[in-house]
């Protein structure tokens, strides 16, 4: 084996979205905390066609989506945060930003447990994020 070569464990990816919002929050939280996973080691290669135009690579791992009332939401973020996951959050005022610097003000003027968070983006090892969201709903 060559000595610059990672194992890797598997990894999963899920977003939770909080129950009973309007399509167009379901959207906008599952792209936002996607786009978190990409500063992680996940992604694949760059895909190509038959003319040998490339296309940016793409996660190499599923992306479940669950919902969850905001309790559960809750509960989820208490659990993942004693795991080895990483997180990516969503704040019920972030839907009313339109631009990076104040959704992150929307996250630093909360303490951790203050958040009122409407989705959150989980990565990590397979088993943590498969014990963190046992007995959730996958999103109908």
């Amino acid at each position: 084996m060559n000595n610059d070569a990672r194992i890797i464990e598997p990894q999963k990816i899920a977003i939770v979205i909080l129950e009973g919002l309007q399509a167009w929050q379901e959207l906008n939280i599952t792209a936002f905390l996607s786009s978190g996973f990409g500063t992680l080691p996940i992604m694949g290669k760059p895909y190509e066609d038959k003319n040998n135009k490339q296309y940016l690579p793409m996660c190499g791992q599923p992306i479940l989506i669950y919902t969850a009332t905001k309790a559960e939401i809750k509960e989820i973020f208490n659990k993942a945060v004693t795991r080895d996951i990483q997180l990516s959050v969503y704040n019920e005022e972030m839907f009313t930003t339109n631009n990076d610097s104040d959704n992150r003000t929307c996250i630093k003027k909360y303490g951790t447990d203050e958040l009122e968070l409407v989705g959150l983006g989980l990565c990590g090892k397979k088993n943590h994020v498969d014990k963190t969201l046992h007995g959730y709903r996958l999103h109908p």
